[in-house]
């Protein structure tokens, strides 16, 4: 059994307990959520208090929604020092956060080494880059092991971890049991890799399968200079071997929609659901 659910910016806005209420009535049990793409909310540090946490989870467990995953998508490859300490300061605030409200875990991206956190791919990709990452994240990893929390990096094409060895590598060198991996097998192709796309997320797979605590779940269109993400079912995606891979080894694991839209939300939950039929026979 597979638990899925939806990213919560991708719901139809309004009020946040309605809107939780629209979540378990499109058939979703969990939520990947980002305080400051919820309208009303906040992810200032200074305002990540107890009270603020426990409505949170107040909410949810009336809605029977989970949250699966706190996202925390900062650049913990900034070059300025100073912006660095205030992006860390972040994420041990989300981490504590996360402490109270009770999800399964908080969720980033790997970066980029310049301040707009921009796609380049020979500085993204370079050694000095995925030094500069795990430094950085070393003291967040170490806050979350306070906290008993895990801390999920998300393996990007276009950011500092590109691709299943070089997730590998960051989670070996940290060797920490609360740093895992959010498995997004989308946002390891690029135009570059779309043509070997099932043997890219295969061998992630191989490579990740034990530290693998989330998936999320798109699909994808090539376009002349890009890889378009959309919702599930709307493109060429073929989520056999992520299906088996999860029903097999990864016993209710939480699995989150992205790019849906409002109207087609359901319909890409059926097409994922088509797939458990399809890969339990």
């Amino acid at each position: 059994m597979i638990q899925l659910g939806i990213r919560f910016h991708d719901t139809k806005e309004a009020p946040f307990e309605e809107r939780l209420q629209n979540v378990k009535e499109q058939g979703f049990s969990c939520i990947h959520m980002a305080l400051s793409k919820v309208p009303g909310f906040t992810a200032d540090p200074m305002a990540l208090t107890p009270g603020y946490a426990m409505y949170i989870k107040n909410a949810l467990s009336h809605a029977e929604v989970d949250m699966a995953v706190l996202g925390c998508y900062l650049n913990l490859a900034h070059p300025d020092p100073v912006k660095l300490k205030e992006i860390q300061e972040k994420y041990y605030a989300h981490l504590r956060f996360a402490s109270i409200l009770g999800c399964g875990m908080v969720g980033t991206e790997t970066g980029a080494p310049n301040e707009s956190y921009s796609y380049d791919k020979e500085a993204c990709h370079s050694k000095e880059a995925l030094d500069i990452f795990v430094e950085n994240l070393k003291p967040v990893v170490e806050c979350a092991e306070k906290f008993g929390v895990i801390l999920a990096i998300e393996p990007v094409y276009r950011h500092i971890v590109y691709d299943g060895k070089r997730a590998r590598q960051v989670l070996d060198r940290i060797g920490s049991p609360n740093l895992k991996i959010i498995f997004d097998p989308v946002n390891l192709i690029w135009t570059d890799n779309y043509e070997q796309r099932m043997e890219v997320i295969d061998e992630a797979i191989e490579l990740l399968d034990k530290d693998i605590a989330m998936i999320h779940l798109k699909d994808c269109v090539l376009e002349p200079d890009k890889v378009k993400s959309v919702g599930c079912g709307f493109g060429e995606m073929d989520y056999t071997n992520i299906i088996k891979f999860a029903l097999e080894k990864k016993p209710f694991i939480q699995a989150t929609l992205e790019d849906t839209k409002p109207e087609t939300a359901v319909q890409s939950r059926e097409v994922i659901e088509s797939y458990f039929l399809r890969c339990s026979s």
